[in-house]
């Protein structure tokens, strides 16, 4: 233990910073270091760097658990963020039926099926979950 322990005294205050997030600025840090180790890495997992990006989404994900919560949201409500993402009205969405159709998920008077889920969640290449 008395190895390990003088090892990790040597290099923590290197590696500190690269595995710290306490708070908003530090988020942001990782944030832009896990797209640098991205755009580096991939998803080589053989890369040497692996196991610090792999720590790192992880430790990521945590913080945003915890501090970034992802509010609930229906389906229609997902679907109707794209829309306008996408600059779409109810008559571009064949993927959910006529406009009626459409307006009518909007409205919240009718939920998307799994073939709607399935297709919208192909258009916009998000999981289907999104709309569930």
């Amino acid at each position: 233990m008395t190895i390990l322990r003088n090892d990790l005294n040597i290099h923590w205050d290197s590696i500190r910073p690269l595995l710290t997030i306490r708070n908003e600025r530090e988020y942001d840090t990782a944030v832009k270091r896990l797209n640098e180790l991205l755009d580096v890495i991939g998803t080589n997992e053989r890369h040497p760097l692996y196991g610090l990006l792999d720590t790192l989404g992880t430790l990521l994900y945590l913080y945003e658990e915890t501090h970034h919560p992802m509010p609930a949201c229906s389906g229609s409500e997902m679907l109707r963020f794209f829309m306008e993402e996408h600059g779409l009205t109810q008559s571009d969405l064949p993927e959910v039926g006529s406009q009626g159709v459409v307006s009518e998920v909007l409205s919240g008077k009718r939920e998307l099926n799994i073939r709607q889920v399935r297709e919208l969640s192909q258009r916009f290449r998000v999981s289907p979950a999104v709309f569930i």
